[in-house]
């Protein structure tokens, strides 16, 4: 998956109002950008930190630009585009880069199901052996120490996600939780217990009653650092749920 036009580059002067976000260009130019990121951000807003976004001529738009990538520490970059990973997932399902998914025939998107009026992120059917699969999608982009945690805020959205998922599971379907890891600098995936404890104890819950937990890194980063243009998913990362 690429950007369809190369990044911008600036300094992240400050995130505000949860979608907002102002940035200074490198000719002194400010902007102020839209921030399509619900969570905290946690570790993803370093003060006059290197940013880049993405811009958009559509003059419906209340704003031309949009934030794509924040640089963390020196050479490590993250998405913060919560818009983006959905796409990420279905295209490495879809091009066989996922290794616990393969052989499905059709993938939909926004899907409604569940009791407590969920939409899944991708519903794979149309295998020849295995039953339906849904899949959850999670961005991850909080870091400490080269672990990787999720959620970076209590979400109570993310709890019924994996209650709407046992229930798939109990109705003889397969459940995937699919964490896209979205920062070069995370070698391994954990709940982030010492945030939301009740996400990380009903994670392990449903993977005690079989929903699997999978998570693949993107590739953003060149080797010096700068932005690939890419956001493709192709290495699998580690999930550790222990405590």
């Amino acid at each position: 998956m690429k950007f369809p036009e190369p990044l911008m580059e600036g300094r992240l002067i400050q995130r505000y109002k949860r979608f907002l976000a102002d940035v200074r260009l490198p000719d002194g130019t400010q902007v102020t950008a839209h921030c399509p990121n619900t969570g905290s951000m946690l570790g993803c807003q370093p003060a006059d930190g290197r940013v880049w976004l993405s811009r958009s001529d559509n003059p419906a738009r209340k704003l031309a630009y949009t934030w794509e990538l924040v640089e963390t520490a020196p050479g490590v970059l993250a998405c913060v585009n919560t818009a983006r990973p959905n796409a990420q997932a279905r295209e490495a399902i879809e091009a066989g880069r996922v290794s616990e998914l393969p052989g499905y025939g059709q993938c939909r998107s926004e899907v409604k199901y569940g009791e407590e009026r969920s939409r899944i992120d991708l519903l794979l059917s149309g295998h020849e052996t295995e039953p339906d699969a849904w899949v959850e999608v999670k961005n991850v982009t909080l870091e400490e120490n080269g672990q990787g945690f999720f959620p970076d805020a209590v979400t109570t959205r993310g709890q019924k996600h994996l209650r709407e998922l046992m229930t798939q599971v109990a109705l003889g379907d397969r459940a995937v939780l699919f964490f896209v890891v979205n920062h070069t600098g995370i070698e391994t995936v954990r709940p982030a217990d010492h945030i939301d404890p009740h996400y990380g104890q009903l994670l392990r819950q449903a993977c005690d009653a079989g929903v699997e937990v999978i998570a693949y890194r993107a590739s953003l980063a060149n080797e010096d650092g700068s932005p690939s243009g890419e956001m493709t998913l192709a290495e699998p990362v580690p999930v550790i749920l222990e405590v």
